[in-house]
């Protein structure tokens, strides 16, 4: 079979998953959005409430904050086949004491490589929080989220880790005002040079 019906194989498979079926308070509706041609990927960590209800990721205010750090609109965002959002985990893991569950491990293991692999042109990968560093950075990343994010140019460009944009990051942006000022014109910049092209 060709690479873009295997790859559509791959994505039905995935929805239909139930791997985590027990473990999920909602139960399993896996989020994501791959295109064989991306060019830009997008990881988080998993879909939280109000995706799982929709179905659609980041449709929510972390979706908002994103967006205007890219410098794109809604429509770009999610119909531009040159962007891929493949969150750590796919379905939506419950909330705990502190926000929402980490993503389960399972995910991951099971579909992330051949998703991947499907994705050959992927030249920006954003790495929006800890799970999503831990994953792709591996012994590359720094001793905590803050000072990953701001080792950006050994991993640039790549790879640009982020913190996660939810509001419940609001004190890390205030602290850290350099984001904007440093990095995200850079960002906007990449990716709109990569939407550009052919």
């Amino acid at each position: 079979m060709p690479l873009t019906e295997n790859f559509a194989a791959l994505l039905a498979e995935i929805h239909q998953c139930r791997l985590c079926e027990s473990f999920l308070p909602l139960g399993p509706r896996p989020v994501l959005i791959a295109r064989p041609d991306a060019r830009i990927l997008i990881v988080g960590q998993a879909p939280g409430r109000r995706v799982h209800e929709t179905g659609l990721p980041f449709n929510d205010p972390s979706g908002d904050r994103l967006r205007d750090w890219m410098g794109i609109d809604r429509e770009t965002f999610y119909h531009s086949p040159r962007i891929a959002i493949v969150p750590m985990g796919f379905c939506y893991p419950g909330t705990g004491r502190h926000g929402d569950l980490p993503p389960r491990p399972e995910c991951a293991a099971t579909w992330r490589t051949r998703l991947l692999a499907g994705m050959p042109e992927v030249e920006l990968t954003l790495l929006l929080g800890q799970y999503a560093q831990h994953y792709h950075l591996g012994r590359d990343r720094k001793q905590n989220l803050t000072r990953t994010v701001a080792a950006w140019r050994d991993y640039w460009p790549g790879f640009l880790p982020l913190p996660h944009p939810s509001p419940r990051n609001i004190h890390w942006f205030q602290r850290n005002p350099w984001m904007a000022e440093e990095l995200l014109p850079l960002l906007q910049q990449r990716v709109a040079s990569i939407l550009q092209q052919a």
